[in-house]
């Protein structure tokens, strides 16, 4: 338990004599009742068995920020990372703004956050590995950093930025409420150190001391529809319909007929000239770039392959009773088996990969690396079945045995497209607007087709006859044709969204313009050739330059397009300051070597 001083001031101690029975969202704010766990056991805080008194142990805690109060000194930054003992880049507590006007009528408002707690942890569903727990006690959502692989999903969830990856130890941590604290009745850290009596903390609900309003927004905050946060504000003074964020990003946040404030494009910051930065489409997600193309075209020739044999299709049938087939299949599973590791060391802490499976209950994280690993090993015992014959299975009934390729081929079918949707999930964030449309399915399952279909073509490719090539070009034209078709309606829906995707979208089409148009172009060039190589199906030399053109252009367009994926996703997370959760500084910093002091607080580009 914390040690407490014997002279404690009042306002560091919790004070909520009364306590409503609902939240704003329905839910009971009693959580013994809620969720129906039994009461009176201990949280084992560094390791004591004790059970704290705290009259209010089981109702839902939050904070509560007043931002009038605010005057942006960061003290309640400073007590949270002693109190954690955290390394410069991390905070679990920080402090941004909003702003808007010139001088002198200019307006800022501050705004300090953490961890909110949520009655739905997007977090707690996300994490592969069940590192978070939401508790009883205080409603307290809690994360094991020594449980945590480092893989980060749950940073991409969250719209408010709590949880934090550090590179340094290859795991997340964040904000634990201060349940040690609060188990002896003093209130957080930070509240605690709070010099302005901007920051308080109670039962969720209730308003605290000399104050008015408990409302659930202000402008900057994400919505609260997302993960119904437990933490409320006070905004009394008047400010413009209009603030915008520090930042690189053209942001603003618009009140419309009174509601709440809207992210949008800030068209004064927003950058028109077009430009290639081929440079920046390098990231730390790299991995994933070579994970998600490869998997989905071994994936997808394989799936091809395998229906096109059950369903007699001329060409495409008689490749799986060819010598080359057991080389195929091998090669696609040395090429899965490649980015598998990839995605493996992508991971803060890759020999604990196996702990990815642990969430299979919630996590599309969990259910696709089931479905990729299923199919790896499923696409094995094919490889086997096909290459050893029944004699290997001799201990298996002979009817078995038989049919045992077939078996495990249909297994790896489903496998792989069980794999491929929930691929498609991980990726549908409301915490990230640019990625949260249908969209990525077009794209997914199209590079499937695309890519599987090129693959095959490439494997064969002295053995195809013209109408095999013929039916694999209609397939990698559909796979193509779908994704344009996403591509279009995506961009459409980007540019009349009022979030962060319409920010996005934007950059994509000036900062990233030309690689953008390059990639469409590619594509495009692509779909034309290979409709004239099905329509006209040249042989020889025209029909392999041909051929090498549309193969060229696709893989540039796949790499370019995959890149561009997640090098512009704009997250709805907290406004940071000008040196302090800021991605333009932090790049300044990179470039100008500043980023070596480690006091500067930029974390590590890699692990």
């Amino acid at each position: 338990m914390f040690d407490v001083r014997e002279d404690e001031p009042d306002y560091a101690r919790l004070h909520d004599p009364e306590a409503h029975t609902h939240n704003r969202y329905g839910s009971l704010i009693d959580l013994v009742e809620r969720s129906r766990l039994p009461a009176g056991e201990s949280m084992q805080i560094n390791g004591d068995l004790s059970v704290g008194e705290n009259p209010n142990r089981y109702k839902q805690h939050g904070f509560h920020f007043t931002a009038d109060n605010c005057i942006g000194c960061h003290a309640c930054e400073a007590a949270c990372s002693e109190k954690n003992d955290l390394p410069p880049h991390l905070a679990f507590r920080s402090v941004g703004y909003v702003e808007s006007g010139t001088h002198p009528n200019f307006t800022r408002i501050n705004i300090s956050m953490a961890c909110n707690h949520c009655d739905d942890p997007v977090c707690l569903k996300g994490c592969p590995t069940r590192a978070y727990t939401k508790f009883t006690e205080y409603g307290a959502v809690l994360q094991d950093p020594d449980i945590c692989f480092g893989c980060g999903y749950c940073t991409w969830v969250c719209p408010y930025n709590a949880p934090q990856l550090d590179p340094v130890k290859g795991r997340v941590e964040k904000c634990n409420m201060c349940v040690d604290r609060l188990e002896v009745g003093l209130k957080p850290a930070c509240v605690s150190a709070c010099l302005g009596n901007a920051l308080n903390f109670g039962v969720i609900e209730n308003v605290p001391e000399r104050r008015e309003e408990i409302r659930t927004e202000i402008p900057g905050f994400p919505s609260p529809d997302i993960t119904k946060p437990n933490i409320r504000f006070e905004l009394k003074r008047s400010i413009p319909n209009t603030v915008t964020r520090t930042g690189s990003q053209a942001l603003k946040y618009v009140q419309k007929h009174g509601e709440r404030y809207h992210p949008e494009l800030d068209e004064r910051r927003a950058q028109d000239r077009r430009a290639w930065n081929l440079a920046k489409l390098s990231s730390r997600e790299n991995p994933l770039v070579a994970f998600t193309l490869v998997s989905q075209a071994v994936i997808g020739a394989f799936t091809i392959l395998f229906l096109a044999r059950l369903g007699g299709i001329d060409g495409l049938a008689g490749l799986a009773e060819t010598g080359a087939y057991p080389v195929f299949i091998f090669v696609e599973l040395v090429l899965l088996a490649g980015v598998l590791v990839l995605s493996t060391l992508h991971l803060g802490k890759p020999l604990r990969f196996y702990r990815g499976f642990n969430n299979l209950r919630h996590s599309p994280v969990s259910r696709e690396a089931l479905g990729v690993s299923l199919f790896f090993n499923a696409l094995g015992a094919h490889w086997l079945s096909t290459l050893l014959g029944p004699a290997w299975l001799g201990l298996l009934p002979q009817w078995l045995s038989a049919g045992a390729a077939t078996l495990f081929g249909a297994a790896a079918v489903f496998a792989g497209a069980a794999g491929l949707y929930f691929m498609t999930r991980i990726y549908r964030i409301k915490a990230r607007p640019f990625w949260d449309h249908w969209q990525v399915s077009t794209s997914f399952f199209g590079t499937a087709l695309s890519l599987g279909g090129l693959l095959i073509a490439a494997g064969w490719s002295n053995a195809l006859a013209a109408p095999s090539l013929r039916v694999l070009a209609g397939l990698i034209i559909l796979g193509l044709a779908a994704e344009l078709i996403g591509l279009v309606f995506h961009a459409r829906a980007m540019r009349a969204s009022s979030n962060e995707g319409a920010v996005a979208h934007h950059e994509q089409t000036t900062a990233y313009g030309y690689t953008y148009w390059l990639r469409n172009g590619l594509m495009a060039f692509s779909l034309v050739a290979l409709l004239t190589l099905a329509v006209v199906a040249p042989t020889g030399l025209p029909a392999l330059l041909g051929w090498a053109a549309a193969a060229a252009a696709m893989l540039a367009a796949a790499v370019i397009g995959r890149a561009l994926f997640y090098v512009l996703v704009i997250p709805t997370t907290m406004p940071g300051a000008f040196f302090w959760r800021n991605k333009g500084f932090e790049a300044h910093a990179r470039e100008t070597g500043l980023a070596q002091w480690q006091q500067v607080g930029v974390a590590p580009e890699t692990h």
